[in-house]
């Protein structure tokens, strides 16, 4: 028992002698190296043995009879009080648990997971590096010193209402939204906009139109409803209306994803009509208008029609930053309410504090002066990885449309997309596969390759290793 009780002792690292032998000892109990009715050493014996202070292991031992794993008797000595129940032999498989249908559905996907530090060609990271942290630090301290302790409570599930009146503000101005800050609703993000949206409007079997290729993350949402997703195809103007009716259609007019096609005010216009025609509700992603590199975009979908069926949603993911875990959505006065009262039982509210900072970050010019700088810095950047494919890579690779956005997507011309994937990871390059994004119609291969993230440097040596990767499995 000396040896045991020495041994565990020693293998407790962190805390004072006394937190090391109360842990040794319940360790011993519990793993049924003392059992019920076994008698431990005095104290005097079990301090000369395990050199600690005859106090040390009294207050040891007080401490675990108070826990009920000792029972001390005046005159007989101290005894192990717990009787612990045999357990069962391991089972030699593990349980696996009756996954629902729709769960199952969602965990085919393979969920959506983005790198923790960009990498290149990691599609949709921004740089961070070039974010005005002195200015977000000063506006955080001001902003902690002037509310305080009201930013520390409960949050309305809508969001901070002086960020939804500077979110309507720059909807309005910069991306021709129609609406009052009531309509503007605040998220962690827009995959929990669309979970909202699909539990708010969505029965299983309820028919869903997607983009196709698209947004994985979407269709993962209408799936989790239960709904029935199914592709539409695009063409030269955008995702081209089908000729029935759904429930609900996702699109992403501003910047299609992931093609980059910009859907033509025509095509947009005939949305509408479908709209109203079919009784039915068109979710618009504007996940990154805020870096358009040609001409002023065209405006936003929901802008072009009073009183329109469409909901808009974006995020500050790519315009602030990730972690900041900021959206947003734009939706018809008769949806506040009930979506209000949905986010209230689901997560509650978004934290306060980023809010009210990203809020004043809005108000004094900080965000516009940043979405400035960043579209020339990412312009820029596009531009050189443009040079590199159209001058070294074109045998291999095609880029499709790159008006804007934070990656640039080619088309694999030569070569298998899935063995090229595995070999450029051993490389160093995150390379997002294009396949994948098909669901319906013949798969295209070809790559997502992010850019924004990425120095030119840091563009050029990606470059120099995609090129030796493509050129060695072209001789090969």
């Amino acid at each position: 028992m000396y040896q045991t009780l020495a041994t565990l002792f020693t293998q407790q690292i962190a805390g004072g002698r006394r937190e090391r032998l109360c842990r040794a000892l319940r360790q011993a109990i519990t793993s049924g190296q003392l059992r019920h009715s076994d008698k431990l050493p005095s104290s005097r014996q079990l301090a000369a043995e395990l050199m600690l202070s005859r106090v040390t292991v009294e207050a040891a031992y007080a401490q675990l009879e108070s826990e009920g794993y000792l029972q001390r008797f005046t005159g007989r000595g101290t005894f192990v009080a717990i009787r612990l129940i045999p357990q069962p032999a391991a089972a030699t498989t593990l349980h696996v648990p009756a996954f629902s249908r729709r769960g199952l559905q969602v965990l085919a996907t393979g969920g959506c997971q983005d790198p923790l530090f960009p990498a290149a060609f990691a599609a949709g990271s921004p740089e961070l590096r070039a974010f005005p942290h002195v200015q977000w630090r000063r506006i955080s301290q001001s902003v902690q010193r002037r509310l305080g302790s009201r930013l520390m409570g409960y949050g309305d599930p809508l969001g901070y209402q002086p960020l939804r009146e500077a979110v309507a503000d720059y909807l309005g101005l910069a991306r021709g939204v129609h609406c009052q800050p009531e309509q503007v609703i605040i998220l962690t993000s827009s995959q929990q906009a669309l979970q909202l949206l699909s539990l708010l409007l969505l029965d299983p079997k309820d028919e869903v139109w997607l983009e196709e290729p698209g947004y994985p993350g979407a269709r993962n949402a209408f799936l989790a409803a239960g709904a029935d997703c199914r592709a539409m195809a695009l063409d030269a103007e955008g995702a081209v209306p089908p000729a029935g009716g759904a429930k609900l259609v996702y699109l992403t007019p501003g910047h299609q994803y992931p093609t980059g096609t910009a859907m033509s005010l025509t095509r947009r216009l005939q949305w509408l009509a479908w709209a109203r025609q079919h009784d039915s509700w068109l979710i618009e992603d504007d996940y990154d208008s805020e870096f358009y590199y040609g001409d002023r975009p065209v405006p936003a979908l929901q802008g072009l029609e009073q009183a329109s069926r469409v909901i808009c949603l974006g995020t500050f993911s790519k315009s602030l930053f990730p972690s900041l875990r900021l959206a947003w959505m734009v939706v018809p006065p008769q949806m506040v309410m009930p979506l209000s009262r949905l986010r209230s039982v689901l997560d509650g509210h978004s934290a306060l504090l980023p809010q009210a900072i990203t809020a004043e970050f809005l108000q004094q010019g900080h965000f516009a002066s940043h979405l400035r700088l960043m579209r020339q810095l990412y312009q820029h950047r596009r531009d050189l990885l443009l040079q590199q494919i159209n001058t070294r890579m074109l045998p291999w690779l095609k880029p499709m449309p790159a008006a804007g956005g934070l990656q640039l997507t080619v088309s694999l011309l030569q070569g298998d997309e899935a063995v090229l994937t595995q070999q450029a990871a051993a490389l160093g390059l995150l390379l997002p596969r294009l396949s994948p994004l098909y669901r319906e119609h013949s798969p295209r291969p070809g790559w997502l390759l992010g850019f924004a993230a990425l120095a030119p440097a840091e563009i050029a040596s990606a470059c120099d290793k995609l090129v030796n990767l493509l050129a060695q499995q072209a001789s090969g």
